[in-house]
């Protein structure tokens, strides 16, 4: 028998690799997911460029990492307050026009932000006041955001639809901060909010432009606030839900306000920069998305769990040596892996969660995934900007890196106890959407 030639290995090298990449963007075969992914990247560039440069802003004006850690509280709690009403409307009512009004008062709040600033009328109490709206909107825009992922692709689609929306945040925030950093230096802030005004425009037009099925609505008799109870006790009561959302409530709260520090790193720290501050973002943004196409690749969600306690680890790690760095390059390198960690880490934690959750519960048990991801960060972001005031943020970074290496080695301890359970709901829930997934999932948080 003759061996391959030269040419036969290079072809099936190839073949396997057009394979790969097929696999790795397969939810782009939808319609509606196309639309939506183009119309959020354009979106996303526009949102990074405006975090970037809210935060100069205020840093700025005030030369405070105090008032960095308020503003990002401000911007954060109301999700706190108000996700569980985002996550009732999103299993009551419509998920695409919800999607559509909160992109929309998104679009109208960055463009006053950009007349006061573009005027010289802007003050930190009124980036507060728009922060707190913004933080509003997304409380309604998450839960349904995410619950609408399910429409575009179905249930087959979920998770590798989960890892593109991932890889499109952060592949804007390669680019948003980039550009940010260069328009802030040479123009000022208020071009990077219109620009964020404008880019809206697209993602509402992509929204427009979907052909969705009727979503089959059961009728609710329970009150919106027993239909609220429903979701919180689904939680309380499913154990593998409970350990993934209670390890991501201790990450947003100890380990990622480090992004709120990132101006005083830029400025004090590396002694840089609007530039340098993106830059930095940029090299988290360039991990992020390596994280995000890992996930993407994958086709089964077994071995999930096992992903969660790792990459929390290695979050915990890279923080801890990124705090100890005093030379620009070595920090930006070390930024990468930040980056990389904390999105396989988000990205699997929600995939987890969707492949857990019932279709009816979605809206809500995302709504409380909303409450733990960026409802405890604002919290974080607030002892941050004290703690950064009182013992540096070097230091500040480093005690949030060591508790995210704690919970998520707590998180692998508890893993055993959870497996069955999870392994079941995942089961329940494929069978659910019409395509069994017993072989998929035997090992599904092992």
């Amino acid at each position: 028998m003759s061996e391959p030639n030269a040419v036969e290995t290079s072809a099936s090298a190839n073949l396997a690799n057009r394979s790969r990449f097929r696999d790795m963007v397969r939810s782009l075969k939808h319609r509606n997911f196309q639309l939506f992914f183009s119309g959020q990247l354009i979106s996303l560039v526009g949102t990074w460029m405006d975090m970037i440069a809210e935060a100069w802003l205020v840093y700025r004006l005030t030369g405070s990492s105090l008032l960095l850690g308020t503003v990002a509280f401000a911007g954060q709690i109301p999700v706190v307050l108000f996700a569980p009403l985002g996550g009732m409307a999103a299993d009551r009512w419509n998920r695409r026009k919800i999607v559509i009004a909160t992109q929309t008062v998104s679009m109208i709040l960055a463009f006053i932000l950009a007349m006061l600033t573009l005027t010289k009328r802007i003050t930190v109490p009124e980036v507060m006041v728009l922060a707190a709206l913004m933080g509003v909107v997304n409380a309604f825009d998450l839960p349904a955001r995410q619950a609408f992922l399910v429409e575009m692709v179905g249930r087959e689609d979920l998770m590798n639809a989960i890892a593109l929306n991932s890889s499109i945040f952060n592949g804007a925030r390669i680019i948003g901060p980039s550009v940010a950093g260069i328009l802030v230096a040479s123009v000022g802030e208020g071009w990077c909010f219109f620009a964020n005004s404008v880019s809206y425009i697209a993602v509402i037009a992509g929204l427009l432009m979907m052909r969705i099925a009727p979503r089959q609505h059961e009728r609710v008799l329970a009150s919106p606030f027993d239909h609220i109870v429903e979701g919180f006790r689904f939680v309380r009561d499913t154990a593998p839900i409970r350990a993934v959302l209670t390890l991501l409530g201790l990450v947003s709260l100890a380990a990622m306000p480090y992004a709120v520090l990132m101006p005083i790193f830029a400025a004090r720290v590396l002694h840089g920069n609007a530039r340098t501050l993106g830059v930095l973002m940029t090299a988290t943004g360039i991990g992020a998305l390596g994280g995000a196409l890992l996930l993407a690749s994958r086709t089964k969600v077994q071995g999930l769990g096992r992903w969660i306690t790792i990459a929390c680890g290695c979050v915990g790690v890279s923080l801890i040596l990124f705090s100890c760095s005093r030379w620009q390059l070595l920090s930006t390198i070390l930024l990468v892996p930040v980056g990389f960690s904390m999105m396989t880490y988000m990205a699997s934690s929600n995939t987890l969660i969707q492949s857990m959750v019932p279709d009816r519960l979605r809206g809500r048990v995302m709504a409380v995934y909303a409450m733990m991801f960026m409802g405890m960060a604002p919290l974080g972001a607030l002892l941050a900007g004290f703690s950064a005031d009182h013992i540096g943020a070097p230091w500040t970074v480093a005690v949030g890196g060591v508790l995210a290496i704690l919970g998520g080695t707590a998180f692998g301890r508890y893993l055993p106890k959870i497996r069955v359970e999870a392994r079941e709901l995942i089961i329940a829930q494929g069978l659910a959407g019409g395509e069994p997934e017993q072989e998929m999932t035997v090992r599904v948080v092992s």
